[in-house]
């Protein structure tokens, strides 16, 4: 295998400790985010027990508190899996002394030797770009057993959910990806600025890209459509290498007359990576169980996981409603605009389910690329905080995991995440405070990086 993805002797040990104490019980808990990230390992672990004999209970979390954290701590079974979530808790999570696997792609505190806590920030490998959940689940999945290897493809999911596939497999990714390639679990294809499906309703839905006057606009596509030369009723397999590239050619010269950056439109062409076992690429999988979660029907999410064609049936219908919701809060947030400060832009948006989604929309293809997004959401005492960046502002000196967990701080709130996309709660009286605060923390970042 390339030395480019060899992967850190004591990071593989790690796993191997999760492994060894997964071994010593029957009954295990499999506590996870509610994302796309959260399903796709909740569904890998899943199916890594299932196939072990191990009788399983999920649970999924749409994030973790401190209660949370008690609650787990303090569940009957004596084993219980972590996932996506768990590294701001890990004195609660093990202070009962019964075992507990934390797998957290997120930094936040110390390695804990002697546990079985697995976060790639303490081995040298980035948890924002280089791995996450799924991938995590997976690695400890195939410690497990090998012929759990094809469950790559579900990691994947989560891969491309949490858009760590955006610009090549790094690390732990990158490792997944070769294996799962040279096993004939992943294929890469090449990827497009035209949308996948049916034009007419992949163009309506495109929030990635977003493309003013069309996206969630039915008179936009069809005037765009029949500019193109493309009848009613066309898939994208469907058109020849010229069509093809004739309606590239008119999405792109959309996204430039918008303001959208090349780097932006380098990355909606990406590689995609199939999953031959499912018949669909990673996007298309992670698109699904985002649905799932964002749509409260988690449970139905694990069975997706699991790989229950009853559920995949059902799921089409829910993600068609949840791709309308996304279109037509971004529509809304197109027509109202964002408001903006020195160093920041933000949003009120009425549904915290969909916030970080449409907050990662509007930075790219709606506000102004200099500045990070957040999009905030009031719920009755509180107000919940999605921060989405770029890479271009990360460079800038930008850190939003930083930023909120300072700022909301602050104002007796918490916060925290990946440098390029974060979350915080705040109290709902102080949330003018709050947001003066984050636009001086984010101007004193840009400071302190000239």
């Amino acid at each position: 295998m390339d030395d480019a993805v060899q992967l850190p002797p004591k990071l593989l040990s790690r796993f191997s400790y999760c492994a060894e104490v997964l071994s010593k019980h029957q009954h295990v808990q499999v506590a996870s985010h509610y994302d796309a990230d959260g399903l796709s390992a909740a569904g890998v672990l899943s199916a890594a027990l299932i196939r072990g004999g191990k009788d399983v209970h999920v649970r999924l979390h749409k994030s973790l508190s401190a209660k949370g954290a008690e609650e787990i701590a303090a569940s009957e079974c004596e084993c219980v899996i972590v996932a996506d979530m768990g590294a701001s808790h890990l004195d609660t999570l093990y202070s009962t002394g019964k075992d507990v696997i934390v797998l957290d792609h997120h930094l936040d505190g110390e390695d804990r030797e002697g546990l079985p806590y697995v976060n790639p920030h303490h081995f040298g490998i980035d948890g924002m770009t280089s791995a996450c959940a799924g991938s995590l689940a997976l690695m400890l999945a195939v410690e497990m057993d090998p012929d759990n290897w094809d469950l790559v493809q579900l990691a994947f999911a989560g891969i491309a959910g949490d858009r760590q596939h955006i610009n090549g497999p790094k690390g732990i990714n990158a490792h997944l990806l070769a294996e799962g390639l040279e096993r004939g679990h992943l294929k890469e294809e090449p990827g497009s600025l035209v949308p996948p499906g049916e034009l007419r309703s992949a163009l309506y839905h495109s929030t990635d890209p977003y493309i003013v006057g069309v996206s969630g606009r039915p008179e936009g596509v069809d005037e765009f459509l029949n500019g193109a030369g493309i009848p009613p009723g066309t898939k994208d397999s469907d058109l020849d290498e010229q069509s093809r590239r004739r309606l590239s050619s008119l999405i792109a010269l959309r996204l430039v007359d918008q303001g959208v950056s090349l780097a932006t439109m380098k990355e909606v062409s990406r590689t995609r990576y199939r999953l031959e076992y499912w018949g669909m690429d990673a996007e298309e999988l992670a698109s699904l169980l985002n649905a799932c979660g964002r749509k409260d029907q988690e449970s139905l999410g694990v069975a997706l996981a699991l790989g229950d064609e009853a559920a995949m049936r059902q799921v089409e219908d829910l993600r068609m409603e949840y791709l309308d919701e996304v279109v037509r809060m971004v529509l809304e947030l197109e027509e109202q605009g964002l408001q903006r400060m020195e160093n920041i832009q933000y949003f009120h948006s009425p549904s915290s389910g969909f916030t970080g989604i449409v907050c990662g929309v509007a930075m790219q293809y709606l506000g102004d690329s200099r500045l990070p997004c957040f999009g905030l959401s009031r719920k009755e005492t509180s107000v919940r905080v999605s921060g989405r960046g770029t890479t271009e502002q990360l460079a800038a000196g930008i850190d939003l995991a930083a930023a909120l967990r300072t700022s909301s701080s602050q104002v007796g709130g918490s916060g925290g995440g990946h440098r390029i996309a974060s979350g915080a709660s705040v109290p709902l009286e102080r949330e003018e405070d709050f947001l003066k605060e984050l636009d001086l923390v984010i101007g004193e970042q840009l400071s302190a990086a000239r």
